[in-house]
């Protein structure tokens, strides 16, 4: 029995190896699902997040993004909060800081700040206090869209029927997990799908909530955790190495955030392509993507491009994306 169940780990190995796959062990498996939950963060949750008001009658913006350990990054965007009043033509600045005795203070080059939990005093580069900025929570405009009539919905959260057995599974409060394959196939039409971000705050760059919503399986937005980030084509919003996003409209994780993706199948006659893909995105009610091309598939698509329409594909990377509200109209 004993060299039974040793040449069994051997074939599982083989497997394995042969097919690409990686096993996280159980404990591993718990902790990403455990990011997802916002009765399981850490003490520094509290500080993070948005801060926004009026600076000598002007608005300004601070996103406060937690690093792990106690340690903080501050963005500062004089004018207002992405998608609310900044853009990528403005200017901003970014400082870091630890926690200590409840506060997080952080000095920067021209702005620093000092942060308690929900409320954040912003200073200037010698300390001087310029004033107050309390702690927002912005919601989507479209999170809760209701599918309109002819929509096929997809997810309301009741069960997985649309999606593939074995390729979806719910939580137990009903979200859909990443790694789920819708069974219906889609060409041209109007995307609605509500996503929520876990909380990594040791994660760097790709490694901190990454997932993508992939059109035909072919064309992916990406999904990611990019609060505070640049907004760069491999980020939240982003036409993976395609397209950068007009301006990062990424909330804090554990924050509903809403895609509403126009798109239009690329054109094919006699087996030759005679016209890209096309998509429009609206992140959290704000445009981010304007009629751009795609070219060809986005890289790790699992479909190739054909004249067949594809499925919806929501990635797993590995991390605890949860998704809801999902609905497609088909274009007539």
């Amino acid at each position: 029995m004993r060299n039974s169940r040793r040449a069994a780990k051997w074939v599982l190995a083989a497997v394995v190896a042969v097919a690409g796959i990686s096993i996280m062990p159980m404990p591993a498996l718990a902790e990403k699902a455990a990011a997802a939950d916002i009765t399981k963060v850490d003490a520094d949750f509290a500080y993070q997040g948005e801060y926004a008001g009026d600076i000598a009658g002007k608005k300004f913006g601070v996103q406060v993004i937690a690093l792990g350990d106690g340690t903080f990054r501050a963005v500062f965007y004089p004018g207002g909060l992405p998608g609310d009043g900044w853009e990528k033509t403005m200017k901003k600045s970014a400082a870091e800081g630890k926690v200590a005795d409840g506060k997080v203070a952080i000095k920067g080059d021209p702005y620093g700040c000092e942060l308690k939990p929900k409320s954040l005093t912003l200073t200037d580069s010698a300390g001087k206090e310029l004033g107050k900025l309390p702690q927002v929570l912005r919601t989507s405009p479209t999170a809760g869209a209701k599918p309109p009539e002819g929509a096929i919905v997809l997810f309301d959260g009741k069960n997985a029927d649309e999606w593939r057995e074995g390729a979806a599974k719910l939580t137990e409060d009903g979200l859909l997990m990443q790694g789920s394959n819708s069974k219906k196939l889609f060409g041209s039409g109007k995307l609605h799908v509500e996503f929520m971000l876990p909380y990594e705050p040791k994660g760097r760059g790709q490694g901190r909530g990454n997932s993508g919503v992939y059109l035909q399986g072919r064309y992916e937005v990406q999904v990611l955790d990019s609060f505070g980030l640049d907004g760069k084509n491999n980020e939240c919003g982003g036409v993976y190495t395609v397209s950068e996003p007009i301006v990062n409209m990424c909330f804090p994780p554990l924050s509903w955030q809403s895609y509403d993706i126009d798109f239009t199948a690329a054109k094919w006659e006699n087996g030759k392509k005679t016209a890209t893909a096309r998509m429009t995105v609206l992140h959290n009610g704000v445009l981010i993507q304007k009629d751009i091309e795609i070219p060809q598939p986005t890289t790790s698509a699992p479909v190739k491009e054909t004249a067949e329409n594809g499925y919806l594909h929501l990635q797993d990377h590995g991390h605890a994306v949860r998704f809801r509200n999902l609905w497609f109209v088909e274009a007539k």
